[in-house]
């Protein structure tokens, strides 16, 4: 029973490939975790909301509340100090007593300028200018000069009159000039306007305030009127709207969402908590994936670990730029890894990878939900259109198409809005145009990169290999004409073969023209290169070394490989396309020295060193190869004999463990063994025979020369 046991290295290998996955996947996660924990945005808010932010929604109460508002509270308080009048104190007698006796110095004052004889008029102007406070113009003074000294006296009774009527009120400091304006309503009507005017001038400068405004009083008076305020009480009814989307959050509102539940405390614990369930689910998603699928890039490790420095890196930028921004998140190219993903590996791969990116990169942000739909769903449409990204024009159409589809999203999202913002819209989708066109260019460096890197092979990549005027297709074709020509059917053969079963027809047409690269060291060795009817080269050598010559010529085309550049994916067709099989012919022929007897013949000598196949195109190769060689050789008369050789070629194939590693089913070999019919029956279908022509029945002008008498120079 031992032996059906896998062996105990083999068990080491796959425990510690699984072990580095498992691993790998943590760190990730972790990384990942803290991308979404850490204060990483150029514009990062402390809070979801605050004050002054516009709201993202119409936000709504799911219950009635009913708090104390201090906002609402202090406003109140506010408005009823701001509505107190200044305190002022009662008119105060001893003021207006005061500017009376005043008044009565200047008058007296002015009584003896105009006794001054010996002054003259301009003199007694200046006089009179020079009394403080009293500005009178000069022919104002001039006529108080020349009045006579009856009219004088009658003039100075006046002001000390009117002056006492105008104090008597109480005046404010703001009422000071409306009093004086008052003036000349309170001067006699005997008086005649010169001289009303003359009393108006003299009586201006002494009316003053009498009411003095009191700090003290006033600011008791506001303390009294916001005590009397009562605390306001703020009700929300069930289902009411506290704020809509596009309001500026006042002071009050805020208090109203953070009363409601609705703004997220100070403490980071919640959100920590939220992030880790986010990145744990994910993480489990990702390691069933990877338990449930195989093959590249799940099964190497360095694969692995590029695509998730890339994951990474796009995070990160993501949550680095992003966050409260309101264009920038529409033209952030996160389509460029999925694209890459899926062109470099699967379709499969890329969505996965995808959804798990455009999940993270949105979380948080206050329009999530529309986002990471923008983001997917634009993804999904450009890597369906790229597909393997076979023609730079594919990669062209595949931005076009993240484009507009991402431009549909944003439209789905954001039409249903009460006010639609036609110019925001057309901003938004012409910046999912360039993000499409952006994924797109970056995706052709990326693929570069990778394959450079991890010696992959892009569609992009094919097509240049596959130029005829490729230097080792011209070394091929100068030194192994023959060889040339059997490539060229078996990449149809194989090719073919491929599009039937949904395997790389394109990987494998390429693969089967460099497949027997090596022979072009040494092609007379091989019968496609040796001319009809010469001497065999085998003929005289012993069998090993013919063996040996033989199967080098799979080293020599690796070595060709490496020298021209070949990525590791199409040297894989060189070292696999024979497997470990055995040259029969060599073998048979040391057989045949050996009287028969396989104990003196090693037969591993006469094996290739393999690997078997370890892909359907590397298998493919290796069946159309094969079946190629032996309709050349045997030449089957018609289908079913044709049919007979596949069969058996592929049957041969299948004993040796040669396809065990190729994951071909049945139905894939008999939809193979059909096209190799199909393809080899046209390549080797019986042709006419032409008769020959008497000159004498056929003009000569329609008679071509025998090919000897043809001018080579001509032809």
């Amino acid at each position: 029973m031992t032996p059906l046991l896998a062996p105990e290295p083999v068990k080491r290998q796959w425990l510690s490939r699984d072990y580095v996955k498992i691993t790998l996947l943590v760190i990730v996660s972790l990384l990942s975790l803290g991308a979404l924990i850490f204060p990483i945005a150029i514009r990062q808010a402390e809070l979801a909301l605050q004050p002054g932010d516009v709201s993202p929604q119409d936000i709504q109460t799911s219950r009635e509340i009913t708090y104390t508002s201090d906002i609402l509270t202090e406003q109140e308080r506010d408005d009823a100090e701001r509505s107190v009048q200044p305190v002022y104190l009662p008119a105060d007698a001893a003021i207006t007593r005061r500017q009376i006796e005043a008044l009565r110095t200047t008058l007296k004052y002015i009584e003896t300028v105009r006794q001054d004889g010996h002054a003259s008029l301009l003199q007694k102007i200046s006089d009179l200018n020079a009394v403080e406070g009293l500005a009178l113009a000069d022919d104002t003074a001039e006529q108080i000069l020349d009045l006579p000294d009856a009219r004088w006296q009658t003039i100075q009774q006046e002001a000390v009159n009117v002056l006492e009527q105008a104090m008597r009120n109480t005046i404010r400091e703001d009422q000071v000039d409306d009093i004086r304006r008052r003036i000349p309503t309170f001067i006699s009507f005997s008086l005649s306007e010169d001289q009303a005017a003359i009393v108006t001038a003299v009586v201006s400068p002494f009316v003053i305030a009498n009411s003095l405004y009191s700090p003290e009083l006033t600011q008791t008076a506001k303390e009294n009127a916001r005590n009397a305020v009562e605390t306001v009480t703020k009700t929300y009814a069930a289902g009411e709207i506290i704020v809509r989307r596009g309001q500026i959050i006042t002071p009050a509102a805020w208090e109203a969402l953070e009363k409601a539940g609705f703004i997220r405390s100070e403490s980071k614990t919640q959100d920590i908590l939220a992030a880790i369930c986010l990145v744990t689910t994910l993480a489990v998603f990702l390691f069933l994936y990877f338990k449930r699928r195989s093959g590249p890039p799940l099964d190497d490790i360095r694969s692995l670990v590029l695509l998730s420095l890339a994951f990474l890196a796009f995070l990160y930028s993501a949550k680095f730029v992003i966050p409260n921004r309101t264009v920038i998140p529409y033209l952030f190219p996160l389509a460029a890894f999925g694209l890459t993903v899926a062109s470099l590996y699967s379709l499969e791969l890329g969505l996965v990878f995808t959804v798990v990116l455009s999940i993270l990169s949105a979380y948080g942000l206050s329009n999530a939900l529309d986002l990471t739909m923008y983001y997917m769903l634009s993804t999904f449409c450009g890597m369906l259109i790229l597909g393997k990204g076979r023609h730079i024009g594919s990669f062209f159409w595949a931005g076009i198409a993240i484009g507009l589809s991402g431009t549909a999203i944003i439209y789905a999202y954001r039409l249903p809005e009460a006010l639609t913002d036609w110019i925001g819209l057309a901003t938004l989708g012409g910046s999912a145009l360039f993000a499409g066109l952006a994924s797109a260019s970056l995706t052709l460096l990326f693929q570069f990169i990778f394959s450079r890197i991890l010696g992959l092979t892009t569609a992009l990549q094919l097509l240049e290999f596959s130029r005829p005027d490729h230097p080792l297709l011209q070394f091929i074709l100068h030194n192994a004409p023959g060889t040339y020509q059997h490539s060229l059917q078996v990449s149809n053969l194989a090719e073919q073969a491929a599009e039937a079963i949904g395997a790389d027809a394109m990987l494998t047409r390429v693969g089967a023209l460099y497949h027997d690269a090596g022979k072009a060291a040494n092609p007379l060795f091989f019968i496609e290169n040796q001319v009809k009817g010469k001497l065999d080269t085998h003929d005289d050598l012993d069998p090993t070394i013919s063996a040996a010559t033989i199967i080098r010529h799979v080293t020599d085309g690796i070595s060709l490989a490496r020298k021209h550049h070949l990525p590791a994916r199409l040297q894989d067709f060189m070292r696999e396309h024979h497997g470990t099989l055995m040259t029969r012919y060599q073998y048979a022929r040391a057989l045949e020295l050996a009287k028969q007897d396989p104990t003196l013949v090693d037969d591993k000598i006469f094996r290739y060193p393999g690997p078997r196949p370890r892909s359907k195109e590397t298998a493919l190769l290796m069946l159309a190869d094969s079946c190629e060689a032996r309709a050349r050789a045997e030449l089957p008369k018609d289908e079913d004999e044709l049919r007979i050789l596949v069969k058996k070629t592929i049957d041969y194939a299948q004993r040796e463990g040669q396809l065990d590693n190729t994951n071909l089913t049945l139905k894939d070999l008999s939809v193979i063994a059909d096209t190799f019919v199909n393809s080899l029956r046209n390549q080797y279908h019986p042709r006419i025979q032409y008769p020959e022509l008497d000159r004498k029945t056929v003009p000569s002008a329609e008679l071509l020369p025998p090919v000897s008498q043809l001018d080579e120079k001509k032809i």
